[in-house]
């Protein structure tokens, strides 16, 4: 959260014997200081900057000018410290963490009979928000800087504990403006009408839906009520409308800074949610009435009859042994002491008995507070986490790292080592990543999908780690080749075996990328995988390379197969290689065509779509082709696909082969272009 910090919030006064009585002068502290109030406290300073610093980053310095140059500390907020989201709140919390005031006690008000407030639950809320509880603060002072914290309360509590308005939504209105009792009901799109909050005029409930369709604030919440036969909606007694929850308030009610009485209703789902989001909302505030911490009580009707006045500001007492607390911290304090610690955490405590028990009073600001082990986290805050001896524990419990960890660890060195460079992908991408891109479909892939998808970008965990490697390929083609890249990740494939459906799998792989293939890279580093592994290169208890039996998938997982010829002479059969919008041919020529090369007649070898076929030899091998195929002035290029034949003539080609068979490659090839 960001927090505006007035320079008296947490200045001190100091204790100099020659201070002027009629004077009183406060010191600011450093922004090192108030970094380690918030460790101390359990928070953490995130970042020191200001709305002009904010509006300048984003948008730049033009449109920052004029902005507010007032201090801004972002502060880290536990998610379940609901009291802290406000500066209220916040500096409340640590005056009393530095004892310089008393922990608060919150009084709820019931106005006598016939004098106070009450909100009326209709059956027909049941089906859409049938909860509803509500409160008024009376003769509250509003300043420019509390109202905006007012309103700023109101949108965190809605992002956190409401879940986007879906458990609960928050209406405040001036009392002064409208007329109790007040009615909770739902009605059809048709029969309610109001002016919105900041409109000029009334608009039905479906032209309301329509209006905010394209707001960038309250187009998030239509979907909570759209597609009900009714929408909640709370009248007054003169028919005023207050609010259409969970979409929008009444412009007739909107509070100002001169509003003077407050009337807050929560709506919702989750009447437990909507019971704590009131009691935070008027503890925090409630110091700002004339009678400070007091807020008056709502009677709620139900429709059953029954009725029930809120807020609860419940206080309730927890009871915890001193022992407990000293053994799970790992600390030797007293009771008194940890009482001490406690009170300074708003839980005001005492010792009990013989000093057996400490008994702690749960206020209504922490609903966090559930187990004795959440008053054992605060005692630890309290006491300092850099203030607890370190010790190893007594029993064996030495950490290790996972075998399977360390080996990733000791392969990232080896491959990096052969001059690969680690990346580091997403987990998760989309399906044409790692089903259409790959020529496979989506149910072959035995993908983990995503229920609600965030974009297109991040649909289903990955099953291999390939897409994520070419995609980074792609992104920086601009740099210097070659680009040699590996990644250890964990992919994800369903397993109703488990108790989630799913497993992960630690996978390697490594791309090579070039002009030039570079096969021969690829196959030296999988020969040193596999050296490291100490995996020998046979049949029976180590690795071969084989090919594939599926043609559609995307290289085949790169596996090709060693053949030998009649002759001895060992040749590969490859698979169909579709890398980033190119198709890369490999074509052989056996060696029983050479003789036929060199008096000219070139022979064709039909193969099928997926099978290509290129020859492996030494260099002077090679040399020796290339030196025959120069000699050849009228062989032709020619690709199809049902047969690709090598025949290239370096009249077409440049300097011949000097380019069309670039070097380090151990192999003959042609180069089918698709979609370049």
């Amino acid at each position: 959260m960001a927090a505006r910090v007035g320079l008296t919030d947490l200045a001190e006064e100091p204790s100099s014997k020659d201070q002027k009585p009629s004077l009183v002068t406060l010191r600011i502290p450093s922004d090192e200081e108030f970094d380690e109030l918030c460790f101390e406290f359990g928070l953490e300073l995130d970042e020191i900057t200001s709305e002009k610093d904010i509006i300048s980053k984003e948008k730049g310095e033009e449109k920052a000018k004029g902005a507010s140059d007032v201090v801004l500390y972002k502060i880290d907020v536990p998610a379940n410290r609901y009291d802290l989201l406000c500066l209220e709140g916040l500096v409340r919390g640590l005056q009393v963490f530095k004892e310089r005031i008393n922990i608060p006690r919150f009084e709820k008000i019931i106005p006598a009979e016939g004098e106070g407030q009450r909100l009326i639950i209709t059956e027909q809320t049941a089906q859409i928000r049938p909860h509803a509880v509500a409160a008024v603060l009376r003769n509250i002072t509003f300043t420019k800087d509390r109202y905006d914290s007012f309103i700023d309360l109101q949108e965190k509590l809605h992002q956190n504990i409401c879940r986007k308005r879906a458990l609960v939504a928050i209406g405040t209105h001036d009392l002064d403006t409208i007329t109790g009792p007040f009615t909770f009901t739902a009605k059809a799109p048709s029969e309610i009408k109001f002016k919105p909050l900041n409109q000029s005029q009334e608009y039905t409930a479906s032209q309301i839906m329509d209006l905010y369709r394209t707001d960038s604030h309250l187009r998030h919440y239509l979907h909570l009520i759209e597609n009900k036969p009714r929408y909640p909606v709370i009248y007054d007694s003169n028919g005023v409308v207050l609010s259409m929850p969970p979409i929008i308030n009444g412009d007739h009610t909107k509070i100002s800074l001169n509003t003077r009485n407050v009337f807050i209703e929560c709506t919702g789902t989750d009447i437990t949610k909507a019971k704590i989001v009131l009691d935070v909302i008027v503890t925090m505030f409630s110091e700002y009435c004339e009678k400070p911490f007091t807020v008056e009580a709502v009677e709620v009707v139900y429709p059953n009859g029954k009725t029930h006045v809120y807020p609860e500001l419940a206080y309730r007492t927890e009871k915890v042994k001193p022992e407990y607390i000293n053994k799970k911290v790992g600390i030797s304090e007293t009771p008194s002491s940890l009482a001490k610690l406690l009170t300074r955490m708003c839980l005001k405590s005492h010792v009990t008995g013989n000093g057996n028990h400490l008994e702690v009073e749960i206020p209504p600001t922490r609903a966090d507070i559930i187990h004795a082990c959440d008053i054992v986290e605060d005692a630890a805050i309290a006491y300092g986490y850099n203030n607890i001896q370190m010790v190893i524990p007594k029993t064996y419990t030495i950490a290790n790292q996972l075998p399977l960890n360390k080996l990733t660890e000791l392969l990232r060195l080896d491959l990096a080592a052969a001059g690969f460079t680690e990346a580091l992908t997403f987990a998760l991408c989309s399906q044409e990543d790692i089903a259409d891109k790959l020529g496979m479909d989506i149910s072959a892939t035995n993908a983990v999908l995503i229920a609600n998808p965030k974009t297109a970008e991040f649909q289903v965990a990955r099953t291999t780690l390939l897409p994520g490697l070419l995609k980074t390929i792609a992104a920086n083609r601009k740099m210097p080749l070659p680009l040699k890249l590996f990644e250890i990740s964990d992919i994800v494939v369903k397993d109703p075996n488990t108790d989630v459906g799913a497993r992960n799998y630690r996978h390697l792989c490594a791309i090579y990328y070039n002009k030039s293939p570079g096969f021969e890279i690829i196959h030296g580093l999988l020969d040193r995988v596999m050296q490291v592994l100490e995996v020998p290169p046979n049949e029976e208890n180590g690795y071969t390379i084989k090919a594939a039996e599926v043609a559609s998938q995307f290289v085949n997982e790169a596996c090709v197969r060693e053949l030998a010829a009649d002759d001895g002479v060992r040749f590969m059969v490859g698979y169909h290689a579709n890398i980033m919008n190119f198709c890369l041919v490999l074509a052989l020529v056996p060696v029983q065509a050479y003789s036929q090369a060199i008096k000219g007649d070139m022979p064709t070898y039909p193969l099928d779509d997926s099978k290509l076929y290129f020859f492996k030899q030494t260099k002077a091998l090679l040399s020796f082709l290339v030196a025959v195929l120069r000699s050849l002035p009228k062989v032709k290029a020619l690709a199809n696909l049902e047969s690709y034949t090598l025949m290239l003539s370096p009249s077409e080609h440049g300097t011949g082969w000097a380019k069309a068979l670039p070097g380090g490659c151990q192999g003959i090839m042609a180069w089918h272009t698709r979609h370049l």
